[in-house]
């Protein structure tokens, strides 16, 4: 599978079938989407492979250590390493031909008062004890 930016400069690309997705409603996904929630999955890093743009790409973070990659050209936000981990986070509104479905929605405690939460999907307060739980919800047949 092959994703990329609005303008096209940073390209990428997923080796292997795509995990299943989440969507976050956390207050800094809402601010960094301008939305309710942002729609993304995590790929091992031995899956994930830049095809062109890495210079393209900019960064910004909170002292919490949250942070932001995106396109310095188009202001899209792009994959980016998932903290002191093995794994990338790859926002999936960048990827062609997803088939993959949203099984869990994470900060729901945070969620707009506006937003409406899907049906069928699990719902989590904060996010997943940790990060193997989570990712093992993404993975799930």
């Amino acid at each position: 599978m092959k994703g990329s930016c609005n303008c096209g400069n940073v390209t990428f690309s997923i080796l292997g079938k795509l995990p299943h997705l989440y969507q976050c409603h956390c207050t800094l996904c809402q601010k960094q989407g301008g939305s309710s929630s942002n729609s993304a999955t995590i790929v091992a890093i031995e899956n994930f492979k830049w095809l062109s743009g890495e210079n393209s790409i900019t960064k910004w973070q909170k002292d919490t250590g949250f942070s932001s990659h995106f396109c310095k050209c188009c202001g899209s936000p792009v994959p980016n390493p998932l903290r002191q981990s093995d794994f990338y986070w790859i926002p999936v509104g960048l990827m062609e031909n997803v088939n993959s479905k949203v099984v869990i929605d994470i900060y729901c405690g945070s969620k707009a008062s506006w937003d409406t939460l899907p049906e069928n999907t699990r719902e989590d307060e904060t996010m997943p004890d940790d990060l193997s739980t989570f990712i093992d919800i993404l993975n799930a047949k």
